[in-house]
């Protein structure tokens, strides 16, 4: 883990909806750190030896940004936590709820992906992208959201398919809580 006394040790540049880190070494270290954002032109890196930019969405730059690792600008100012979490809350329209879940999944030890090849909002691995394949898959709804039953078996049917554990993540955005319930189809 790094030292966070000497404050944020990456710097990144918010450019259209994402983070950009542009130096090399430091997107390099805080790839290796946790497997965080996409080396730019890289489709699937192998490891922390890749030679470009990387490349963070909103959600991995909060948590980054929040937890002291992360300080972030926009046309050559430095943003505030708050101007962050703004500019994400205009890209996605779950975006507390998305952010809890992927802080609580990083709190648990897993490391976080995007989950939309899997067709969910995050995959999480225990040993990282490239080592192991995600066991966990991870959609994100509201407390008031309404489950179908084309909803609970769109669920079971995609798990069995990519051979994942299916969770639905309802965050309590007031408490921090994040309750799991678990979608698998049952083998037969």
């Amino acid at each position: 883990m790094l030292d966070r006394s000497e404050g944020p040790r990456f710097r990144g540049l918010y450019v259209q909806g994402s983070v950009v880190v542009l130096d090399v070494a430091m997107a390099r270290e805080l790839y290796a750190m946790g497997y965080y954002g996409k080396p730019l032109g890289v489709p699937k890196p192998k490891g922390p030896d890749f030679e470009a930019p990387l490349v963070l969405d909103l959600i991995e730059a909060r948590y980054l940004a929040e937890n002291g690792f992360l300080e972030v600008y926009r046309e050559g100012r430095r943003l505030e936590l708050e101007e962050l979490v703004e500019l994400g809350r205009r890209h996605y329209s779950r975006y507390d709820e998305l952010c809890a879940v992927y802080s609580d999944l990083k709190r648990r030890g897993f490391h976080v992906t995007s989950g939309i090849k899997f067709g969910s909002d995050f995959a999480a691995y225990v040993y990282g992208p490239g080592i192991d394949h995600a066991p966990f898959i991870v959609l994100v709804r509201k407390e008031d959201d309404q489950l179908t039953a084309s909803d609970v078996i769109r669920a079971g049917r995609l798990s069995r398919s990519v051979r994942k554990s299916f969770f639905i993540a309802v965050p309590d955005i007031a408490t921090g809580r994040v309750r799991y319930l678990t979608v698998n189809k049952a083998e037969l």
